[in-house]
């Protein structure tokens, strides 16, 4: 365990409506290719780093607790966090595209939760060294306590103060900010809350009857070319101007040909989720600078599959451009309060809120993210990007390190499905 390099306060930490609803870890993995140097990623570089890096970023280093009314919260009792240093005769190179997979994430350091919700540490890092010279750093991360800006604000401090350089941005910890309002006043139904909208009760739709250790993760590669293309054909299929963007087009694309290789009927309730970051200017006020926390919120965009699929790119594409416009201060403050009065049946139902099996689909972007910048000292990593993916019709976009406008899609489906995906994506672009 590495834990904080100076005292830092014994305090409790509350967490919001959102963190309540994160009760999973988030797993990546970062790779680096060596230069010759001698300390290429000296395992006492890192610790020392972290070490000092966890005094500002202290609740990385605590470990959950129930307050009185068995509300989660964290107890920052610097108890620390996992540090593991591996060996690999495998070369990187053996891992291929670095698609999801157990494999993949056996560069990843998991805990034992089996003590209870105290025992465990938040943050799991391990450094694997490759015979091949090369080094993956994996980090599993309690969703709990971050989410995907904010544990990368973290890597970044943590690499810059290996590299020898200030903490420039120190985290805001204070999350009363995302409080409810009192009373609280959702004045939306909110329907990517509801039970029925998650993969549980929709029309027609059943549980998978495959074994989740049956699914397969895939990578399908998209060139700025191609995304240029897609672009295109969401204009000439309609004759419409709009100009859609990047997500707006893969993800209508992306869900087109989930609906039609998983075999869905036309009368198919078929849902799209897509996280959505209320940083930045959603929120009114803003949220400050190096908000750390969660500030994800499930957007859902609904149709049946036979719209979907008879319609042109363009109606998907405005569909998920409508779901977006709509996601306001307004929005988000509702959202805040529902979640607030709903918290104790919605927390008591788990993961089935992350169940997306049958027709039912969701896509994360880390496009714009900076999940690139991570410089401990020996350059900046050539891929990073998801180790694992734990629910069926999960997917990420995920940019390449040269941020050349390239994209890779990953989507956990059952394998015979993945074939009938991959021809419907790329024979749409023609």
């Amino acid at each position: 365990m590495v834990k904080p390099a100076e005292k830092t306060p014994a305090e409790t930490l509350w967490l919001s409506g959102i963190d309540q609803m994160m009760n999973l870890a988030t797993h990546a993995v970062h790779f680096y290719r060596p230069k010759g140097e001698s300390n290429f990623f000296d395992p006492a570089i890192l610790k020392e780093a972290l070490s000092k890096t966890l005094v500002s970023f202290y609740p990385m280093a605590g470990r959950l607790s129930r307050d009185h009314n068995n509300r989660i919260e964290v107890n920052c009792n610097a108890e620390g966090v996992l540090f593991v240093e591996a060996d690999t005769n495998s070369a990187i190179e053996d891992l291929g595209d670095f698609c999801p997979s157990p494999e993949l994430d056996k560069l990843v350091s998991t805990v034992d939760r089996s003590g209870g919700l105290s025992s465990y540490p938040l943050l799991a890092l391990q450094v694997t060294f490759f015979k091949c010279g090369g080094v993956s750093v994996g980090v599993s991360i309690d969703h709990y306590l971050a989410d995907g800006d904010s544990t990368l604000h973290f890597m970044n401090i943590w690499s810059d103060v290996a590299r020898g350089l200030d903490i420039t941005l120190p985290p805001f910890l204070d999350r009363s900010l995302l409080r409810p309002r009192n009373p609280p006043q959702p004045v939306f139904p909110h329907v990517e809350y509801q039970l029925s909208s998650i993969g549980d009760g929709t029309q027609k739709s059943t549980k998978s009857q495959h074994d989740t250790k049956t699914l397969k993760a895939t990578i399908f590669k998209m060139s700025r070319e191609q995304l240029n293309v897609l672009k295109d054909k969401s204009k000439d299929q309609n004759g419409s101007s709009i100009d859609y963007t990047t997500f707006e087009v893969l993800a209508a694309h992306i869900w087109r040909c989930s609906c039609k290789a998983r075999k869905a009927q036309s009368d198919q309730e078929t849902q799209l989720v897509f996280p959505v970051n209320g940083r930045y200017s959603r929120l009114k006020p803003s949220l400050p600078p190096g908000f750390f926390g969660n500030v994800i919120f499930p957007t859902m965009a609904i149709d049946v599959a036979g719209e979907i699929l008879s319609k042109p790119l363009s109606y998907a594409a405005n569909r998920v451009r409508e779901t977006l416009k709509r996601i306001d201060d307004n929005f988000l403050r509702s959202s805040i309060d529902y979640l607030e009065l709903h918290l104790d049946r919605l927390v008591a139902r788990g993961n089935d809120a992350l169940s997306l099996t049958s027709f039912n689909l969701t896509i994360t972007s880390w496009v714009g993210l900076p999940i690139y910048e991570a410089d401990f000292g020996w350059g900046k990593p050539f891929y990073m990007g998801p180790s694992a993916i734990f629910y069926e019709g999960k997917a990420y976009i995920i940019p390449n390190s040269t941020q050349d406008g390239n994209l890779s899609v990953a989507i956990l489906l059952q394998p015979d499905q993945v074939k009938e995906f991959e021809k419907l994506f790329y024979d749409f672009l023609g």
